[in-house]
């Protein structure tokens, strides 16, 4: 069926209005719940398979199996709403809940997991302003759930008479619970994903949290680690995830690592799952350029598993031009990093990302993680020995133009002939050399332009061109 609620990375929009509200979100506990008890998700007595568990389990659960949940949280003031109405629909339906508080996205996926749960949910909008909220859902193992599941439940939210009547009452109603320690787990975790041998001693780190959902976890890890750190965006109100700071704001931290002559700078977005990393010229090493620093460190390290990354149709094509001449290739999948990560489970790979920073170690983590990549950029430069600036230059990037266009509805593009003529326009000017990708951001109500070739200048008036038409044909 077509997609009502569900986008690329959850459900995502304006919080307490439609499908972000209370009512939604329990409706969407109560659905997750249903799953759970009769084993279509998690590990419960039914489960089997990829997304379940053991045929021996089963028999040992048998009824004792109420199923637990995880929910986590970014900072945003209307996450408190949101997740005791998802709170409210687990347990109504006799589903355990294990609430993490403020937590990263990753964090959530990994604990999730690490405590055998059957499912988590994490409460944020990611890089969005603070009215926006969202919940991404993980199965028992930590990974975002397949369209399928997905499509489940919306189905059942939105008819919600299918679950009422699996409502428990008495003693069986579920019971919710606080895992105190939850971003203790989160730290001794990220830090076992950083080499041993190794030590962050004499380096100087600035730290953006983006006053999200990482302000109490990033600091500690690199301090942990023997670096300096410098806290920047850790302080959150509620109103202030993504204000002028974090991976969308890279221009605060550029000045601070410049000021206390920093060696690297950490640009997180508001659930961590990114993150834009800055050389100690205050200059932004974007996802691509990670993605090829590690690739080749990885490779030279005997650790990248298939000679293959997974990157996004967004990623620039000297990604592909840098890893070529070692041996490695660049598979690409469309937009989203539970996409990267379904390929890279697909091939056994352990290495993929996207462009905006959403980087993926299946080595250590299910989904991307800013902290993970910051740490295995750390890694490679010390093993290297070099500033970062060096490791990044093996990325020589073509000429990339993006442009985001608001638009208040998304009509398919093959329903638009007066933007599909401007594209053909565009591709046959740019010719074989260039690449022209347009498509609606599935979290926002906003069109994507792309447009990469040879020269700047020439790139820009035909991105504009391009955002020109979509906002006539959109009007």
């Amino acid at each position: 069926m077509a997609r009502q609620l569900f986008g690329t990375d959850g459900i995502r929009g304006e919080a307490n209005v439609w499908p972000m509200t209370p009512d939604m979100a329990m409706r969407l506990g109560r659905a997750l719940a249903l799953l759970v008890k009769t084993g279509q998700l998690g590990r419960g007595p039914q489960a089997d398979g990829p997304t379940g568990t053991s045929t021996l389990l089963p028999a040992l659960l048998g009824a004792r199996h109420r199923g637990r949940v995880v929910i986590g949280k970014d900072t945003r003031v209307s996450g408190y709403m949101i997740e005791q109405a998802i709170c409210a629909g687990i347990t109504s339906l006799g589903v355990d809940v294990m609430l993490t508080g403020p937590l990263p996205t990753p964090g959530v996926a990994f604990l999730t997991a690490s405590m055998r749960a059957d499912a988590g949910i994490v409460v944020s909008a990611s890089h969005n302003p603070y009215q926006d909220n969202g919940i991404k859902v993980f199965g028992h193992d930590g990974f975002k759930l397949p369209d399928a599941v997905e499509e489940e439940l919306e189905r059942l939210i939105l008819e919600p008479a299918l679950v009422d009547k699996h409502a428990s009452t008495g003693a069986d109603i579920g019971k919710a619970s606080r895992i105190d320690d939850a971003k203790g787990r989160c730290i001794v975790h990220l830090k076992a994903t950083f080499p041993q041998a190794l030590t962050l001693e004499g380096l100087r780190i600035v730290v953006d949290c983006a006053h999200g959902a990482a302000y109490a976890v990033a600091p500690p890890v690199f301090r942990e680690l023997g670096a300096t750190v410098l806290e920047l965006g850790c302080e959150p109100d509620g109103t202030n995830i993504n204000d002028g700071c974090g991976s969308l704001h890279p221009q605060t931290l550029s000045k601070a690592v410049l000021a206390h002559g920093a060696h690297l700078g950490v640009a997180l977005d508001g659930d961590a799952d990114r993150v834009i990393i800055l050389d100690e010229r205050g200059r932004v090493v974007d996802g691509d350029a990670v993605m090829a620093i590690c690739a080749r460190e990885r490779k030279k390290q005997g650790l990248l598993r298939g000679d293959a990354v997974v990157a996004t149709v967004m990623s620039n094509v000297g990604l592909e031009r840098c890893l070529k001449d070692i041996g490695v290739a660049v598979e690409r999948v469309g937009v989203g990093d539970r996409y990267v990560v379904e390929r890279m489970r697909e091939r056994g790979l352990n290495l993929g990302g996207e462009q905006s920073g959403h980087i993926v170690f299946l080595d250590h983590a299910t989904t991307g993680d800013g902290i993970v990549a910051a740490l295995a950029v750390l890694a490679a430069m010390l093993r290297e020995g070099k500033a970062l600036s060096q490791l990044a230059s093996v990325f020589q990037p073509s000429p990339q133009h993006l442009l985001n266009v608001k638009v208040a509805r998304k009509v398919p593009l093959e329903d638009l002939p007066a933007v599909l003529a401007v594209i053909a326009d565009v591709e046959a000017a740019l010719g074989s050399g260039g690449r022209v990708l347009v498509r609606y951001s599935g979290t926002e109500m906003k069109a994507r332009v792309m447009v990469e070739g040879d020269d700047d200048a020439t790139l820009r008036r035909h991105a504009q061109a391009i955002a020109d038409a979509l906002v006539a044909a959109l009007a």
